[in-house]
C-alpha cells in the first residue's frame, strides 16, 4: 500500500490526467493540489486545492513528493526549480497502461501517460511528458522538459531537444534531431538532414 504523500501542481487537463494515473498505480497517496488560478476553498474531485504555488513551502511537512503537471515546458521547468529550491522531491508518474522498457532511463518529474510506449535504451530527461499514445522508440533521447503530444512518434535514435514540443501526431525520423525550444505543428514530420 502506498504511503508516500503526493502534491500535484496543476488542476488543468494534464493535472487531472496525472492524478488519475496516480490513483490507478497506487505508488502515492494523493493529498492535494496547488494551482496559480486557484480560488478560495476550491476542490478537485475529493481533494483540496490548497492555493497557489506561492504557498508551496508551507506544505513541506505534509507531502513527501511533488509532481508538476503543467503542459507549458518553460513554466514546468521554472516550477521544477522552485520545488527543488524548497527541498522537496519530484515524483515520476507512469500510467499503468503505458509500456516502458526496464532498460529505459526516466528522469525525475516525468510523466508517461496511457498507451505511451518508451523503448529500450531510451533516455528521458527531467520533467518530460510522453502523452497518450506517443511512441519513443529504441535509443531515443528526450532532453529535459521535452514534450511529446498525443500520438507523436520518435523513430529509433532520434533526439527531441530541451523544452521542444511535438504537437499531436508529429513525428521525428530515425536519427533526426529537433532543436531546443522548437515547436512541431500537428502532424509535422522532421526528416533526417
Amino acid at each position: 500500500m502506498a504511503t508516500k504523500r503526493l502534491l500535484i501542481i496543476g488542476t488543468g487537463g494534464h493535472g487531472r490526467s496525472v492524478a488519475e494515473a496516480v490513483l490507478l498505480r497506487n505508488d502515492y497517496v494523493l493529498t492535494g493540489f496547488l494551482d496559480d488560478a486557484a480560488e478560495s476553498a476550491q476542490r478537485l474531485w475529493d481533494w483540496p486545492v490548497w492555493g497557489t504555488t506561492a504557498v508551496l513551502g508551507a506544505y513541506r511537512n505534509q507531502v513527501d513528493a511533488v509532481f508538476v503537471a503543467i503542459g507549458n515546458n518553460a513554466l514546468r521547468e521554472t516550477l521544477h526549480q522552485r520545488v527543488q529550491a524548497e527541498g522537496l522531491a519530484l515524483a515520476t508518474v507512469i500510467h499503468p497502461a503505458a509500456a516502458v522498457s526496464h532498460r529505459a532511463a526516466i528522469g525525475q518529474g516525468s510523466a508517461v501517460m496511457a498507451s505511451a510506449v518508451v523503448g529500450t535504451g531510451v533516455e528521458l530527461g527531467e520533467g518530460v511528458i510522453v502523452n497518450c499514445g506517443a511512441v519513443v522508440d529504441h535509443d531515443c533521447t528526450v532532453e529535459p522538459f521535452g514534450h511529446l503530444g498525443v500520438n507523436a512518434g520518435m523513430a529509433g535514435g532520434s533526439i527531441l531537444g530541451r523544452r521542444a514540443w511535438m504537437q499531436v501526431g508529429a513525428s521525428i525520423a530515425q536519427g533526426a534531431k529537433v532543436a531546443a525550444d522548437r515547436v512541431l505543428l500537428p502532424g509535422e514530420v522532421v526528416a533526417r538532414a
